[in-house]
């Protein structure tokens, strides 16, 4: 089975976060932003631990330590998030 190189395009660089969104910022100059409720354990963790994350497999993903958190970037630009939403629900 093949596996496909990450594009370094869509690596993050940067991570910013406020008391309501993450915010990420891409090697191509875009930058993503979702609301923290898409990720529960970011949204409820305190701001010292929020601080605290690196990027990880070439900037494709984001890593909290102290919350055991990972976030895929190419998940959140299709829209991907922690939180289940019911079948239909937009």
């Amino acid at each position: 089975m093949r596996t496909s190189e990450p594009d370094p395009q869509v690596a993050a660089t940067r991570v910013e976060i406020t008391e309501t969104h993450l915010r990420v910022l891409l090697a191509d100059g875009r930058a993503l932003e979702v609301p923290l409720d898409w990720f529960p354990k970011l949204r409820d963790a305190t701001p010292e631990d929020r601080r605290v994350w690196r990027l990880i497999g070439g900037g494709q993903g984001i890593h909290w330590p102290a919350l055991d958190e990972d976030v895929s970037v190419p998940g959140l630009l299709a829209g991907r998030s922690a939180v289940r939403r019911p079948r239909g629900a937009a």
